[in-house]
């Protein structure tokens, strides 16, 4: 299975595909979304859009997994960003694949076993769960949220396997 992580953000968005094999992993690639600085927000959202549509009709992956927002104190950025999610969240859902959604601290701990672990933290597990990717802050975030994603999928596929099994019984 072909999944993509996205880590939401207006100037940057940070992008990454893996394919899941049984409970392996391995890096397709991973790469930013940059949006201009200048620009009204519908014009830098339309960019973004654009952004994530290319990636997805290049990568073609059967599902999204999205960091949910973090709120912050200033509520105009945590409102800008909440748009930019918007548009995250769009871009795999206009096109019918299932969109999955993580809080920080889940994706945290899935990767590095610690919810609060800091971004080289993050970096450092994501290199040596995918061997060979070369990510940036962003990047590497958004390939963390494909790994959690990998590892809550596979372990829901394998409770719903239990569960049908022991259903037949």
């Amino acid at each position: 299975m072909r999944l993509i992580g996205l880590d939401p953000g207006l100037r940057r968005t940070g992008w990454g595909v893996i394919d899941v094999e049984g409970n392996r992993l391995h890096h397709v690639a991973c790469g930013v979304v940059a949006v201009a600085d200048t620009g009204t927000l519908a014009q830098r959202l339309a960019e973004l859009f654009r952004g994530l549509t290319a990636v997805l009709d290049r990568y073609t992956p059967e599902a999204a997994a999205v960091e949910e927002t973090f709120v912050n104190r200033n509520a105009a950025s945590t409102l800008k960003l909440g748009v930019a999610r918007g548009v995250v969240l769009l871009v795999p859902a206009e096109r019918g694949l299932p969109v999955h959604e993580y809080p920080a601290n889940v994706i945290k701990k899935s990767v590095v076993g610690f919810g609060h672990a800091e971004k080289r933290q993050i970096a450092l597990m994501v290199g040596k769960l995918l061997p060979g990717a070369q990510a940036s802050a962003d990047a590497a975030d958004a390939l963390a949220v494909a790994i959690c994603h990998a590892h809550h999928a596979g372990s829901a596929r394998a409770w719903a396997g239990r569960v049908l099994a022991n259903e037949v019984r």
